[in-house]
């Protein structure tokens, strides 16, 4: 591929990237919320086959998540909203359950893999549109024991499955037990750093030697997708976690859900046409 021919490319994911970043942080979500969506978008343009889209598109969010979360992670740290206590109870579990959602992701086709996703996030968008659901606390103390293993762990199976950072999931735990919103999404930004790094290698190498990769790819990761796509998010990430401090819960909840909701049928569709 001549330059002149990943210009158009490379503008959608300068683009993507500059949204990614924003989401990240002001949903602490890492970014593949945004990124995947937009890779289904890019990644023919990058030939290769329809088939693989998924899972490339999977590895190389993975990829970019470590960048977009570490600098939301930094940013949310200046104001004191991370609670490093849970980063850091939680991270050997999340990363055992991360090498588990690789190993099933190798082993689940593309329309599987990206209805899943669809269906995960429309899932997930209940806790913040239903009012009765999202404001519930069920506990004031975060889980211990075999339920934060199993929570954990699972949230890094699910989330290394989809390419996303966990920040749903992890904020919808948190939130349940009292923290506030504001909390819950700075904290969500460092788990994305603990999924991201393990997923990002293991896409990377269960993808070695497949055929009709799309071009620039190591194994299921697109390097220059990946690298043009960071290359914006450390720019607005930032921004999102300024905005997301200067909303009140009231607002950024419902914001979050329909966010959610839209990027669900984004999903859907495109798991119709693979």
């Amino acid at each position: 591929m001549t330059f002149m021919q990943f210009l158009i490319p490379l503008a959608a994911l300068l683009g993507a990237g500059l949204l990614a970043g924003f989401a990240a942080g002001i949903f602490g979500i890492g970014g593949g919320f945004v990124v995947v969506p937009a890779l289904f978008v890019v990644l023919p343009l990058l030939g290769g086959a329809h088939s693989q889209y998924a899972h490339v598109a999977i590895g190389t969010s993975a990829a970019t998540i470590i960048v977009t979360s570490l600098r939301s992670l930094r940013s949310h740290a200046k104001r004191g909203a991370v609670d490093f206590t849970v980063l850091k109870t939680w991270a050997p579990w999340i990363i055992i359950g991360d090498g588990l959602g690789v190993l099933l992701a190798d082993r689940v086709d593309g329309r599987i893999l990206t209805l899943i996703f669809a269906a995960g996030v429309l899932l997930m968008s209940v806790n913040f549109l239903v009012p009765k659901i999202g404001g519930k606390v069920i506990s004031q103390d975060m889980p211990i024991g075999a339920l934060r293993i199993g929570i954990a762990g699972g949230l890094g199976t699910f989330s290394s499955l989809l390419g996303i950072g966990g920040g749903t999931i992890a904020i919808m735990v948190m939130t349940l037990c009292g923290r506030s919103i504001h909390r819950a999404i700075a904290t969500a930004s460092g788990i994305g750093t603990l999924i991201a790094v393990p997923s990002a290698i293991g896409f990377a190498i269960i993808g070695q030697g497949e055929a009709g990769l799309p071009w620039g790819s190591l194994g299921y990761v697109n390097l220059p997708s990946a690298i043009a796509i960071s290359s914006m998010s450390v720019l607005t990430a930032p921004l999102g976690v300024a905005a997301a401090h200067s909303m009140p819960p009231g607002v950024l909840k419902p914001v979050f859900g329909v966010y959610l909701v839209v990027i669900a049928g984004v999903m859907f569709r495109n798991a119709l046409k693979i």
